[in-house]
């Protein structure tokens, strides 16, 4: 290995809240000399790194983004000259971030790695709406799944109906409808379903809905990307639902956005 070479840090930055992030990627941002920002990383983040380099390498469904090979060659380049790279994703790094290849990369450079964890959108949207993931009178599981597969079909949604797990959904808003429509082949239409546009954000939105009605109550409310969605019956214990029971409005979708009360408060004032 070349003596001079520096490394790679995959640093999870969380759903958007700088609070979040650990004290670990703190530091790390700290020691950076050159950063490579995510799209969807908050902005500020920056303001950790004053010495460092920042590379703007954002990456968006849907829309105009940097190659991944393009951001691997630059994280080799500069890695290889001896600096300290930090690769600045969303959420957590290791869950849709396409680490996986990065690491290939690096590793087959020589270039030392380290991994930062950080929470994960699907984690955030699920503390935003109160409840367990795995609430032990509802599944024994969760499955983490991305709506769009490497050959850009989707997944065996009958497949993983049939875990009776809560799923959360990644990067499945352009094709809520599709999804929606093949759980209900598998689910019952009043299976408890939300959807959490930037989790975790000072400008979080939440829906709560049930499966039957979900993409049309998405559609109607303007969700959109970035969000989670998250379908099965553990979801039904949100505190989202119990305000809407609590204000009478059973036949509507019920929705908050992140000025409203936090979980704790709401169900002080529900009760």
């Amino acid at each position: 290995m070349n003596t001079n070479t520096g490394k790679v840090t995959l640093l999870s930055a969380g759903p958007g809240d700088l609070d979040l992030l650990t004290l670990k990627a703190a530091k790390a941002l700290a020691a950076a000399d050159v950063l490579l920002l995510d799209d969807l990383v908050n902005p500020e983040i920056v303001t950790l790194a004053p010495q460092a380099r920042v590379i703007r390498v954002g990456k968006r469904g849907g829309c105009r983004s940097t190659p991944q090979a393009f951001i691997e060659r630059l994280m080799r380049r500069y890695a290889l000259k001896g600096l300290h790279v930090v690769r600045v994703k969303g959420g957590e790094a290791l869950l849709f971030g396409r680490a996986g290849e990065e690491l290939a990369v690096l590793r087959g450079a020589g270039i030392p790695v380290e991994i930062i964890n950080g929470i994960s959108s699907g984690f955030a949207a699920a503390a935003g709406l109160g409840i367990s993931l795995t609430h032990r009178r509802h599944c024994h599981g969760v499955s983490f799944v991305t709506a769009h597969t490497e050959d850009h079909g989707e997944p065996d949604w009958a497949a993983l109906a049939a875990t009776r797990t809560t799923l959360a959904v990644y990067m499945g808003m352009r094709r809520i409808d599709s999804i929606a429509a093949a759980l209900l082949a598998s689910l019952p239409a009043d299976t408890p379903a939300a959807v959490v546009q930037w989790a975790g954000g000072s400008n979080e939105r939440r829906l709560m809905s049930r499966l039957d009605r979900l993409a049309a109550d998405a559609t109607n409310a303007g969700f959109g990307s970035p969000a989670v969605i998250l379908v099965g019956s553990a979801v039904g214990e949100s505190v989202e639902r119990v305000w809407a029971i609590d204000d009478e409005r059973r036949d509507e979708p019920a929705t908050m956005q992140t000025d409203m009360p936090n979980a704790r408060e709401a169900i002080a004032q529900a009760a």
